[in-house]
């Protein structure tokens, strides 16, 4: 049976509310949907038992507390088998936010965030490149990020 096979209609709605603004109160959902805080609460407990929900994060504005440069790195990798290996470095640097083993071109591809364009080229020569089993990496400054949202799972069928 699928994890999505477990969940009703109901747990749906809470993690679409909670998705949207995981600060509205567990007691606003309730009446909201029209049960009870406490069915929110063990529904909600329930979905991290089930490991649907695996946390909760604070989505900060990086460039108002000074990084404002966010840049995608495409890396080669001279082996494919090296790859827990250098995802193992990759972990160590902190300005690397987020990777993701791939298809196609690049075997890794992460996203950065840096203060400005030196402290990028300081981090991609002095951390990255310098991690055995990377062939190279090709980098892409984002100018805008346009859309940053959760999947909507209520406005796709079941």
């Amino acid at each position: 049976m699928k994890k999505h096979d477990e969940i009703d209609h109901l747990d749906r709605k809470i993690l679409s509310i909670l998705m949207s603004n995981a600060k509205i109160p567990y007691t606003d959902i309730a009446k909201e949907l029209g049960v009870s805080g406490g069915t929110v609460h063990v529904r909600m407990r329930k979905l991290e038992q089930m490991g649907i929900v695996v946390e909760s994060n604070l989505k900060v504005d990086y460039a108002k507390l000074g990084f404002d440069v966010a840049a995608f790195i495409g890396i080669y990798l001279d082996k494919s088998s090296r790859y827990k290996e250098v995802i193992t470095q990759l972990q160590t640097i902190p300005e690397i936010v987020g990777a993701h083993y791939t298809t196609g071109n690049y075997a890794i591809f992460a996203k950065l965030i840096c203060r400005d364009t030196n402290h990028l080229r300081d981090v991609l020569s002095e951390k990255v490149q310098s991690i055995g089993g990377i062939q190279r990496t090709e980098t892409f400054i984002s100018l805008e990020e346009s859309i940053n949202r959760p999947i909507d799972i209520m406005s796709i069928p079941e």
